[in-house]
C-alpha cells in the first residue's frame, strides 16, 4: 500500500509565516498547524483542516491551549463549538497579549 503524503496547500503559506511549509510535518507539528488555522484561517483553510485532522485531534488542541497564542474571541468561539469549559487561569494563560 502506498502512503500518500498530504502537504499544506501553498495558498495557506501565509498562516505559517515563521516556517517553510514544506518543512512542517502534519503529525509532528499538528499542535502548531491546528492552532494557526483555528486562529487565523479562512473558511477554506478550516475546511482543509477538518479534512486532514480528526475532530478529536482538533478538539484536543482547543481543550489544551498553548500559552499565549490564542485570540480571546477565537478561543471562546472554538470552546463553544466543541462544548469545552476551560478554567479561568488556563483561558487567561492561553490568550495572546
Amino acid at each position: 500500500m502506498v502512503k500518500i503524503k498530504i502537504k499544506i496547500p501553498k495558498k495557506m503559506k501565509w498562516l505559517f509565516w515563521s516556517y517553510d511549509i514544506n518543512s512542517l510535518d502534519l503529525e509532528i507539528d499538528k499542535d502548531y498547524i491546528i492552532s494557526q488555522v483555528l486562529n487565523y484561517g479562512t473558511w477554506e483553510d478550516l475546511k482543509w483542516l477538518f479534512k486532514v485532522y480528526r475532530k478529536r485531534d482538533i478538539k484536543n488542541i482547543v481543550k489544551n491551549p498553548k500559552r499565549g497564542i490564542w485570540f480571546k474571541k477565537v478561543l471562546n468561539f472554538w470552546t463553544t463549538i466543541f462544548n469545552i469549559s476551560l478554567k479561568k487561569n488556563i483561558l487567561k494563560r492561553a490568550i495572546f497579549k
